[in-house]
């Protein structure tokens, strides 16, 4: 099953840190905050504004994206857990990210 988002919505999947150890502490997964990067898996066609025309969306399908703590709302498609939001709620767009961001303050 597959799913496209309407108008300026996206389907992003949660990219998982791979570190669950810090120092010799082990953090376990309940204890974790959950990951505030993903990768966009589908798009909408565009945000439709006031005279009604569609404005193509910034993002695309495979960009990794910040997003807010609490941006989205969680869906399950597939035995997969994926989020829908607003391009709205995309903090950024990481280009050439190997490795995933880390919190600074």
């Amino acid at each position: 099953m597959s799913i496209r988002p309407l108008y300026d919505r996206i389907v992003v999947k949660r990219i998982e840190e791979q570190e669950a150890k810090h120092g010799t502490l082990f953090i376990p997964d309940s204890a974790k905050e959950k990951p505030q990067e993903g990768e966009v898996v589908a798009v909408g066609h565009g945000k439709r504004l006031e005279n009604g025309t569609i404005t193509a969306l910034d993002v695309k399908v495979g960009d990794r994206i910040l997003f807010g703590k609490y941006s989205g709302s969680e869906i399950k498609l597939d035995g997969q857990d994926l989020m829908i939001m607003r391009e709205d709620e995309v903090l950024g767009i990481l280009d050439g990210a190997a490795k995933p961001a880390t919190k600074v303050a």
